[in-house]
């Protein structure tokens, strides 16, 4: 039993003297864990940095097994961003939080193709953080917890949507939502038009709305809250956004 695919690496831990295991995401066979001899090695590290895409091949003698891979680099992400820790910190928080989502063995190609596309926008430093959100949304939506951006969920209508329901994940417009202010979650308005940007405040209100869900919904095996790199890079990117302010 064998394939190859295109991977992007989002996790590595050792295993024995030499070897490592290793968490690929992969764009047909979905997150898949194997075996990588030599993995602790100089080279080898180098190629299974989180957030690295490589080509990688697979092998084992039965489907379930854990298997082998065999990867070769095709960027190294990790490497390039070494000295731009925002970058290298969201670059992290990626890789973790698709490595927690994620079930084993199980396709979510939009989820790997958005990866990539967030890879590159990280590697750019162009508007990643918005890309961070959408990216989130569509991996909330692959696992069966989408929300309903496109109308209020207690008028019907398209228009003046501001807020989010905390309980049903729906949008609420800003009229239906007075008495409910204390509870609601703030709608940023850049994932209402496609191709736009976020600024630093709908920024945070989109990784604080997306977040919410995510630990919700998905992180209830890691006690509802997100990975720490999340964590970390939400931090990383306040601090940053309020430096710029404040210069």
């Amino acid at each position: 039993m064998q394939w190859t695919d295109d991977g992007i690496v989002l996790s590595t831990r050792k295993h024995g003297e030499t070897s490592s295991i290793v968490s690929v995401l992969t764009r047909d066979h979905g997150r898949h864990i194997g075996l990588v001899r030599g993995g602790s090695g100089k080279r080898a590290r180098g190629i299974y940095q989180p957030g690295n895409t490589v080509s990688a091949r697979w092998k084992a003698r039965l489907p379930e097994h854990l298997g082998a891979y065999d990867c070769e680099l095709t960027k190294a992400y990790a490497a390039d961003l070494l000295n731009d820790p925002l970058c290298l910190a969201a670059l992290s928080a990626a890789c973790a939080v698709a490595d927690a989502a994620l079930p084993e063995r199980e396709p979510h190609a939009p989820v790997f193709e958005g990866m990539a596309i967030l890879l590159d926008s990280i590697h750019a430093r162009t508007s990643w953080p918005s890309v961070f959100v959408k990216w989130e949304l569509e991996l909330l939506r692959e696992l069966g917890f989408g929300l309903d951006l496109s109308r209020c969920a207690a008028t019907g209508r398209s228009d003046g949507l501001a807020f989010v329901s905390p309980k049903s994940g729906r949008a609420v417009s800003m009229a239906a939502a007075q008495p409910y202010l204390d509870v609601l979650l703030p709608l940023p308005r850049f994932l209402l038009a496609e191709g736009r940007a976020g600024d630093r405040e709908e920024i945070q209100q989109g990784l604080k709305l997306s977040g919410y869900f995510l630990s919700r919904h998905v992180f209830a095996h890691h006690g509802n809250k997100s990975p720490q790199a999340r964590e970390r890079m939400v931090e990383w990117l306040r601090k940053s956004q309020e430096g710029s302010l404040n210069g």
